[in-house]
């Protein structure tokens, strides 16, 4: 045992205290920190994003003027638009908590499940383009390698964030600055070479669209720039990252968040439309195996020696932020399931901290799933990205149509300041849907469907654990209000005599659960135990770390149970004592009370209650976590005794 958590430690890091203030600025990220661990996805979306625009517009190049600027005035919409769900949710939550509040809680799931696929597919479509341009400078033969290679890097990726969320970042931080001052070195560069090209291009495109209207008609021209622009719309993926994780941000967490926004947003916006401008400039042409950034690339710097140093560097750079971006759905989904899982569509166990206060169980189902598509898609990269674009954009127009509604539903007749907002929350959402369904029309059968079938399939799922959560939820409360007893006055406290029969109670969240535990040890052992001892453990979960007002409603929460089993003990002359302890795991926090209990209570018996389904399966196990027998097998090791008494739910 001690090797395996030496082993663990190694891995992981030492375990965090989630009660030191401190841990928070520890796990916390500043806004440049954020920029770079939240911002990769949608800054590596420019390596794609204006190539596939770019190619759409065919023979009518010039057009990429529209899309440039087009490019940059939506990435500023989108991220103004996502600046106002910051305000309105500092907790974080994003896209899938403006929908579930304001538009309701199956909006909220679809815009949650569509996040959840999004996230999947921005680990696994990152890594493999990552290693489609590594691989594309290696030896052919090696190709047979390469999804090996890209599910040992959603390995390490993994790793590295199960040690927590800075370590990852500093990691990464390199590739993420050398990647964003090359490029940007290079654009400007590139177009100041080209300077005398740069003064033609605005007269050659008005006269270009004179002559196309002319031969095709405006509707023709206007459909052609539009389908170029949609196909282009993988370079807005990644803006709604920071919203869905203001809760990870350095307080005061509202500004931090829209000074990462606006990171974002200056360095997206400069890195697209400017490679959009050099497509226009230097007129690549497509080439087997290569992407027009390495063709412009290596037009701008030449063919000296060093020149192709300088390429081998930036394309190596390239492949790096798309292992960065591939990254930030290991930072951001798994916060997006925890908060799906505080509202019941997911597993409980998926809102639980591992001792480095990372969301551990989520982090694990994201490298799986991810890894899965991947081996599954035998990491085509065209089939991943038609995925990925199509649920971005489902969680972007819920998200602002949601903004909207908000506006209208809390307006204010003697200002007009809602109206502003809300006229520019309509604009975003008229923008991000018309993209979502001109996409999902063109690239309906080259994979769109797919994308549809995988997300239902999770919003099926969603359903179908929300309503056992109900259902278990309904009668838990009703267990609650029917063997809750009424105090009737404040007793007065019995002594205690540690050398007799005591019984030591396990309490958890519910009342009637541990109620049950002792009125069945009362009647089963009648008047043998001379003492009641009640432990709780109060749970660090991903709710209660939200801030340090949520873990002390915890702490009083856990105090108040146990008060009340004291008190109700001491009502009908019984002795009672009551130990807490508060942590990440809950069997090793009450294995440490145990521990407790027993050194005090020299002849003590341990009790808990195990629910009790009638149709028992491994879905119920997976959804409900099986404390009782894990703690009845580690108190069996140690020679101490737990009785566990049947509950039927």
């Amino acid at each position: 045992m001690p090797l395996i958590k030496k082993t663990k430690q190694l891995l992981f890091g030492h375990p965090l205290n989630p009660f030191n203030p401190a841990i928070l600025k520890h796990v916390s990220l500043v806004a440049f920190l954020a920029w770079v661990g939240l911002g990769a996805d949608g800054l590596s979306s420019s390596l794609y994003g204006p190539e596939e625009a770019y190619i759409a517009l065919g023979k009518h190049t010039d057009f990429a003027l529209y899309i440039a600027i087009a490019t940059a005035i939506t990435v500023f919409v989108i991220s103004l638009g996502y600046n106002q769900v910051i305000e309105l949710f500092p907790s974080g939550g994003g896209g899938y908590k403006v929908a579930s509040q304001l538009l309701g809680s199956h909006l909220g799931l679809i815009s949650g499940a569509a996040l959840i696929v999004d996230y999947v597919l921005t680990i696994a479509v990152s890594a493999a383009s990552g290693m489609d341009a590594i691989f594309s400078m290696l030896p052919v033969q090696l190709l047979h390698y390469k999804l090996f290679a890209e599910v040992a890097v959603i390995f390490l990726l993994l790793l590295l964030n199960m040690r927590g969320m800075r370590e990852s970042i500093k990691f990464l931080l390199p590739i993420f600055l050398g990647f964003f001052i090359i490029h940007v070195i290079l654009i400007v560069y590139g177009i100041i070479a080209h300077h005398q090209g740069l003064t033609l291009i605005i007269p050659k495109t008005i006269e270009d669209t004179q002559k196309t209207i002319a031969a095709m008609g405006l509707t023709s021209v206007l459909a052609l720039i539009l389908h170029a622009y949609s196909l282009g719309s993988g370079t807005y993926t990644g803006l709604e990252a920071v919203s869905n994780n203001v809760n990870r941000l350095r307080e005061p967490r509202v500004a931090t968040g829209k000074w990462t926004m606006f990171y974002m947003a200056v360095s997206l916006s400069l890195t697209a439309a400017g490679m959009i401008l050099l497509f226009l400039l230097w007129e690549p042409k497509q080439e087997m195996g290569q992407t027009l950034n390495a063709i412009v690339f290596h037009a701008i710097l030449g063919h000296s020696n060093f020149a192709q140093v300088m390429l081998f560097i930036t394309l190596l750079l390239e492949a790096g932020i798309l292992f960065v971006a591939s990254n930030t759905g290991f930072l951001a989904g798994p916060s997006v399931l925890a908060n799906m899982a505080i509202d019941g569509w997911m597993p409980n166990r998926f809102r639980h901290l591992s001792t480095r206060l990372v969301i551990q169980n989520g982090l694990i189902l994201f490298g799986i799933s991810a890894i899965a598509i991947l081996i599954w898609c035998h990491g085509k990269v065209s089939l991943l990205v038609v995925l990925y674009s199509i649920n971005v954009f489902i969680t972007f127009s819920l998200s602002l149509f949601g903004l909207c509604v908000y506006w209208i539903t809390h307006r204010k007749k003697t200002s007009l300041h809602w109206l502003w907002r809300l006229l520019f929350s309509f604009l975003a959402f008229i923008i991000t849907s018309a993209i979502l369904c001109i996409t999902l029309i063109t690239k309906f059968e080259s994979g769109g469907w797919l994308t549809i079938v995988i997300t239902c399939t999770v919003i099926f799922i969603c359903l179908l654990i929300k309503r056992h959560y109900y259902i278990f939820n309904k009668k838990l409360a009703q267990l609650d209000i029917q063997l809750k007893q009424p105090i009737v006055h404040p007793p007065t406290p019995i002594a205690i005599d540690t050398q007799q029969a005591t019984a030591v109670i396990f309490v958890g969240k519910s009342l009637g659960v541990a109620m049950h535990t002792l009125l069945n040890v009362i009647r089963m052992f009648p008047r043998y135990f001379k003492n009641f001892v009640f432990i709780s453990a109060g749970i660090v979960d991903v709710e209660s770390f939200a801030g340090q007002s949520e873990l002390e409603k915890m702490r009083e929460h856990v105090d108040e149970n146990l008060k009340y089993f004291i008190e109700f003990c001491n009502q009908y002359g019984i002795a009672a004592e009551a130990f807490a302890s508060f942590g990440i795991d809950t069997v090793e926090e009450l294995t440490k009370l145990t521990e407790m209990a027993n050194k005090k209570y020299s002849n003590c018996i341990f009790f808990s209650s195990k629910l009790i389904f009638e149709h028992d399966n491994w879905i119920t196990r997976f959804l409900h976590n099986e404390t009782p027998l894990t703690l009845q097998r580690n108190l069996h090791l140690q020679g101490k005794e737990l009785v566990i008494l049947p509950m039927k739910i």
